[in-house]
């Protein structure tokens, strides 16, 4: 009965995700396609296009919320105002404790507005970001250099069913794959998709080791693009190397140690 019905409705909920994610995969090969010609620098230069379109998207809205900082700012400096006789012009009033707190409000819904635009944009650009990503691992193949320690040699170009993955994970998703299947490789293009913002890409795992080679081994792709990586298990808690890789474009480390910098930095 259950698989009449699942006939009947189109299959179950994930088959059905999945055919709504073929066709942006082949759009991703499409666009892959063109890029082949292209010299290394114009295949860079996508990248900067693509920061572009981010920065024009949330401009208007940049443009608010800088004009509300900008008010609280003046409002922090104001001088209080004096009843002083000799004849000069008191300064204006500090703003109300209810005025700061629509003008915090107002930041926080922009701040929201900033997000939607955003993550709007990166959707439009998401097939053609990731099919700068396979150019690059393309063009990295036989390439060779030192991660976690090892040498390693660049062969992996992702395949179909990775795009899969890196599409659910962009969409915010829970993307489950077996050991070998390519989970370091399926994150790179959502990862360097979502580093094209500017506020910085965290990448979790357990295991301090693959935090630290997997940081070391995607970096060349990564910094073929202009993008910085490091990887806070690296350094030492509260150094001022760990607080630079919380810098960097796109930071891994365990979720141990993202954890206790989080209550190191928010402990009173």
């Amino acid at each position: 009965m259950l698989n009449a019905l699942r006939k009947v409705f189109g299959g179950d909920s994930n088959q059905r995700q999945l055919k709504k994610l073929w066709p942006v995969v082949s759009e991703i090969n499409s666009h892959a396609e063109a890029l082949v010609g292209l010299s290394d620098d114009d295949l860079r230069a996508r990248t900067d296009g693509f920061r572009t379109r981010i920065r024009e998207a949330v401009a208007p809205v940049e443009a608010e919320l800088d004009e509300v900082r900008a008010q609280l700012r003046a409002a922090g400096t104001e001088a209080e105002p004096t009843a002083s006789g000799d004849g000069a012009a008191p300064a204006e009033a500090a703003l109300s404790v209810r005025e700061r707190q629509d003008l915090y409000a107002r930041l926080d819904d922009l701040e929201g507005e900033w997000l939607d635009a955003a993550e709007d944009t990166l959707d439009d650009l998401m097939p053609e970001a990731f099919a700068v990503i396979k150019e690059t691992c393309r063009r990295f193949v036989g390439q060779r250099w030192l991660a976690g320690g090892t040498e390693v040699e660049w062969n992996m170009v992702p395949f179909d069913v990775q795009w899969i993955g890196g599409i659910v994970l962009h969409q915010g998703s829970v993307a489950e794959m077996k050991t070998g299947e390519g989970k370091t490789l399926t994150a790179v293009a959502p990862i360097y998709l979502n580093a094209l913002v500017g506020r910085g890409v965290h990448v979790v795992t357990v295991n301090p080791y693959l935090a630290v080679r997997d940081s070391e081994w995607m970096a060349p792709v990564f910094g073929f693009h202009g993008l910085t990586v490091d990887c806070i298990d690296k350094h030492q808690p509260q150094s001022r190397e760990r607080r630079t890789a919380y810098r960097a474009d796109i930071t891994y480390g365990t979720n141990n140690e993202f954890g206790f910098d989080y209550l190191r930095d928010n402990s009173f």
